[in-house]
């Protein structure tokens, strides 16, 4: 009994306060985690909030019906650049707008996530990849017309990335999973956008990463999951979920030399400066 309690309590205190600012709850059960009763764990040990990121024209539906039950779990809407979804780009736009019309506005705060991956999609691929480029300028121009900010996700594709943003001064938004080094992380941030963090912060051989870490402004940062992708150390391996996030803040905190109350308040605060919500 007395073993529970201090479990409970050290849950208390390593969620308390936590935002998780890129996670996709709705493919937390496929890794065998059990969304709902892990959701609701880390809330009741005061956990701040979640922002669900989209993938799929047509997921908004769906992950709202699950998770929209949880008030401080907000939505985002996008197409990750897949090939089918770039070859189906103008059908899926057409999609997306319809679901985002039909979801709530205080729930729905930015278009994406969307954007480049060189990774998946190189030069022989199977994917388009002036296709792949139109389906990224298609959202920032949904982003633009809906006054909402936007979510980025880039690969291996930096420099191109930031002159497709380049295009589009009037749309804020973010990198998330930011995974390059201080040129990049300046040209970013010379647009205006915020970068994002991911558990990859504590894995070893990360040295470009943390120096781009140091070198990002504390009002222009944002830490992340990307669950159930990325888990941190010492969860290296695993399925993660957004209570992973602890491990990234501890590690961001150790990084910059700063207290992790401290940190959860600038986080909170870009949080609020970037989507206009306060958790």
């Amino acid at each position: 009994m007395v073993n529970s309690m201090k479990k409970n309590q050290n849950i208390f205190y390593e969620h308390q306060g936590l935002i998780d600012t890129h996670a996709h709850l709705g493919m937390l059960k496929k890794r065998g985690i059990p969304a709902e009763e892990r959701i609701s764990q880390i809330f009741e040990a005061g956990f701040r909030g979640i922002i669900d990121i989209g993938t799929e024209a047509d997921d908004l539906g769906r992950r709202m019906d699950a998770f929209a039950r949880f008030e401080k779990v907000r939505f985002s809407a996008g197409i990750w650049p897949s090939a089918q979804s770039i070859a189906g780009r103008e059908q899926g736009i057409a999609l997306l707008e319809t679901y985002i019309a039909a979801a709530p506005r205080n729930r729905l705060i930015a278009i994406g996530e969307c954007g480049l991956d060189r990774r998946h999609n190189r030069p022989g691929s199977a994917a388009d990849l002036g296709g792949e480029r139109e389906l990224l300028e298609l959202q920032l121009g949904l982003a633009k017309k809906l006054h909402l900010p936007v979510i980025i996700h880039s690969r291996e594709a930096g420099e191109e990335t930031r002159e497709i943003l380049s295009h589009y001064p009037d749309v804020r938004g973010l990198i998330h999973c930011f995974s390059y080094g201080i040129p990049e992380a300046r040209g970013f941030l010379n647009l205006g956008y915020y970068l994002s963090f991911s558990g990859i912060l504590t894995y070893k051989n990360t040295q470009g990463l943390r120096e781009a870490l140091a070198f990002t402004p504390q009002d222009r940062m944002f830490l992340e999951t990307d669950s159930p992708y990325l888990a941190p150390l010492p969860f290296r391996g695993k399925p993660a979920h957004p209570g992973m996030v602890a491990e990234t803040y501890k590690a961001a905190g150790e990084l910059l030399k700063i207290d992790q109350e401290d940190l959860k308040d600038h986080i909170a605060g870009n949080v609020a400066a970037l989507f206009g919500i306060t958790f």
